[in-house]
């Protein structure tokens, strides 16, 4: 799943590139269930490359997508959904159904504005209002399968909010919300490393109160955005080792991170971290990254899907995905909707005491990711290229 959520991060980089002012969120974790009932009903060549996007065999994937959603929905904060609607006329293969989840079918009217209101109607309930409209159309549909997640969580250690400038680079000279908090329980949180992707980066993991964790990685002022987004990726696989700030010498050049030895009135180190409030939204064409998501061939003509339904020709006519993310000076809070739509297929210190200080400053360009503390699993990530403007 996080290597699904890696490779569409580096093709997303055209998006969210510096200078392009598009920040970018997105959550492999809504795709992969609907790739995994997809796989389950398709044949041939549409079968293979949905398998090898999914990295499990078609006949095991819808099990392993209901554990997943089931498992998601055990997280604190944390809610999933799957929603499948049909046409009228389009008899679903049963089997099939039973391996979604036959309370979950519904049927389409053929009415666009009446389909449309019940689809959006489901988005914001399954996402608590965070998002409102369903990303596919949806006249000419005659099967809409999607998923819905959300992910909530509440600081263990709430930030201060005030107005900050940054002395240089993209974001200088403009008012932001900026966030700060300082606790000794941060320093063991701030870490850097060497990765492949990125080269050095610094990483501050934000605890949640629950069982998710943000993780705020920040890459050298040059470093491109897909690479950072992959650097995040690797720390949170383990395939870049992490360097904890406390074996690290004061003045490291390090990104956005400052080492010093300051009086105190505990003898604890203390960590720092100085971000930015923001919201990022995107709504994302899978159908732009086909071959990544082993849709290719399924959105081609031909009969891909005998296994969802005999009674018509079936061929993937749009697949997207609508998300948001929010992070703010009490919490984190993010939402997804993803969407496929199926067509017809043409044929002050005492003396001498001393601790150390370690201060990351992200006031550029950095990604995010929220992640499943108890797995790794990555439920959204994304790439904040502006931030909240202060207001009054």
């Amino acid at each position: 799943m996080n290597a699904l959520g890696a490779c569409w991060g580096r093709e997303l980089e055209p998006w969210s590139g510096a200078g392009s002012g598009a920040g970018q969120v997105w959550t492999a974790l809504g795709v992969w269930p609907l790739l995994a009932m997809l796989a389950s009903g398709a044949d041939g060549p549409a079968r293979a490359e949905l398998e090898r996007a999914l990295g499990v065999p078609a006949g095991q994937a819808p099990a392993a997508a209901r554990e997943l959603l089931a498992r998601v929905e055990e997280v604190p904060g944390c809610a999933a959904a799957l929603g499948l609607w049909t046409a009228p006329g389009v008899e679903v293969e049963p089997e099939w159904v039973a391996g979604l989840g036959a309370a979950l079918w519904r049927r389409l009217t053929g009415d666009p504005a009446v389909d449309r209101a019940a689809l959006d109607a489901w988005a914001a309930d399954r996402t608590g209002g965070l998002i409102r409209r369903m990303p596919v159309e949806p006249a000419d549909a005659l099967l809409v399968l999607a998923s819905a997640l959300t992910v909530r969580t509440r600081w263990a250690e709430p930030f201060r909010e005030d107005r900050g400038r940054a002395a240089e680079g993209p974001w200088a000279r403009r008012p932001f919300r900026r966030l700060s908090v300082s606790s000794p329980g941060l320093y063991e949180r701030i870490a850097v490393a060497e990765t492949a992707a990125a080269g050095r980066v610094t990483e501050v993991r934000v605890a949640g109160g629950g069982e998710v964790d943000v993780h705020l990685v920040l890459g050298e002022p040059r470093a491109a955005p897909g690479a950072v987004v992959s650097a995040g990726f690797e720390l949170v696989a383990g395939a870049a080792r992490r360097t904890p700030v406390a074996g690290l010498a004061d003045g490291e050049p390090w990104p956005g991170l400052a080492l010093e030895s300051v009086r105190a009135s505990a003898p604890r180190d203390v960590g720092v971290l100085e971000t930015v409030a923001f919201e990022v939204r995107a709504e994302l064409d899978l159908l732009a990254h086909a071959g990544l998501f082993g849709l290719r061939t399924a959105a081609g003509d031909g009969s891909h899907f005998p296994g969802i339904s005999r009674s018509v020709p079936l061929r993937v006519g749009q697949a997207r995905q609508a998300a948001v993310a929010e992070f703010g000076a009490a919490g984190f809070e993010a939402g997804a909707v993803t969407a496929v739509a199926m067509t017809r297929s043409g044929i002050g210190a005492p003396p001498g005491l001393r601790v150390r200080r370690a201060t990351a400053r992200y006031d550029r360009p950095f990604t995010f990711l929220a992640v499943h503390r108890p797995t790794g699993l990555v439920l959204v990530a994304g790439w904040v290229a502006e931030p909240t403007e202060a207001t009054g």
